[in-house]
């Protein structure tokens, strides 16, 4: 079913007014911005690096406050345990129940990751069983309690933090856990003057270094997250835009200086991305632009370097964008 034109202004309209939210309070960054907003548009979950104090953890509190959604953030350590997160069964000794004697019951005790945006910060501080705790809720958008299946609330997106310097005290995430976030955004320093508003908005009239979030209105609802949800998956991708992300995928898998390349989960990981994206520029079609344009956030972590790459100082980024300038873009 084609989406009206009128819905597609509407539609638009509506994530411009989200980004205009957060650019209040989160200072430069547009890009981690615009693939923050694409990825919410996709229906996924992102990964957000970058060392301390570039508005990781601002970035999501911002979206949460632009948005009623529910939200909640879990700060990951090393004596977090599983059902921190995915929530645990408790006796409830003036219940009436299923015990022997007709009293007391089990009630589950429902984690934060019902909700429907999570915060994971600094997710790689998390031993392995509890990052693993994750991987049904990312995937499946369930939890399992006590033999129950319980549905998590929709939308649901995770934003995880993670610093690439600090490597005491942390466990890498496993690739079966990267493969489940549609985007890893790198956030990188703002520029001199991008800086310098930071430092304005930080100490004028303001107690502590918190930027202030006050001035966050909320643009969109849940009805209207998922509603934009579902007409992102009707925004048409021609067989030839398809092929084009699968020849990217393809391209990765024997480029030189990469260990391993993406997987078919990488070229829908693009496909879904360029519908998001194509959706907030009003159009009911996917370009090879579409794209090209979020390569590096879907495949970046999609990926490892080579050893003799490690050697060489290459990274990620420049032999993916090498590898993209390989494939012949389709003519439409």
């Amino acid at each position: 079913m084609p989406i009206k034109p009128e819905d597609l202004t509407r539609a638009a309209e509506l994530l411009n007014g989200l980004r205009t939210e957060l650019s209040k309070a989160v200072v430069g960054q547009r890009e981690a911005v615009d693939q923050t907003l694409v990825a919410l548009v996709a229906s996924g979950h992102v990964l957000i690096e970058g060392v301390p104090g570039l508005g990781k953890t601002l970035l999501a509190r911002t979206l949460a406050k632009a948005m009623t959604l529910k939200y909640a953030r879990v700060q990951f350590t090393p004596d977090l345990m599983p059902s921190d997160i995915t929530g645990h069964s408790v006796f409830d000794a003036a219940a009436r129940g299923e015990s022997a004697n007709g009293i007391g019951a089990l009630r589950v005790h429902r984690g934060p990751v019902f909700t429907n945006l999570l915060l994971a910060d600094e997710i790689n501080r998390a031993p392995a069983k509890t990052q693993s705790a994750l991987l049904e809720v990312m995937q499946e958008y369930q939890v399992t309690l006590e033999g129950q299946t319980l549905k998590l609330p929709r939308p649901f997106m995770v934003l995880a933090t993670q610093n690439p310097i600090d490597t005491e005290g942390t466990y890498p995430l496993p690739e079966a856990q990267l493969d489940r976030f549609l985007f890893k955004i790198d956030i990188g320093y703002p520029t001199h003057e991008e800086e310098t508003a930071i430092i304005r908005r930080a100490t004028e009239r303001q107690i502590g270094d918190q930027l202030s979030l006050d001035g966050i209105e909320p643009r969109l609802d849940e009805r209207l997250v998922l509603t934009l949800q579902e007409m992102a998956s009707l925004v048409r991708t021609d067989e030839r835009v398809a092929d084009y992300a699968v020849r990217i995928m393809r391209a990765t898998r024997q480029w030189p200086g990469l260990l391993s390349g993406a997987g078919p989960r990488g070229a829908i990981a693009l496909v879904r991305a360029a519908r998001a994206s194509a959706l907030l520029q009003a159009r009911d079609f996917v370009t090879p632009d579409d794209i090209k344009g979020h390569v590096l956030p879907a495949l970046r972590h999609r990926v490892m370097l080579a050893p003799d790459a490690q050697l060489e100082g290459r990274q990620v980024d420049e032999l993916l964008s090498d590898a993209l300038d390989s494939v012949e873009a389709p003519r439409l």
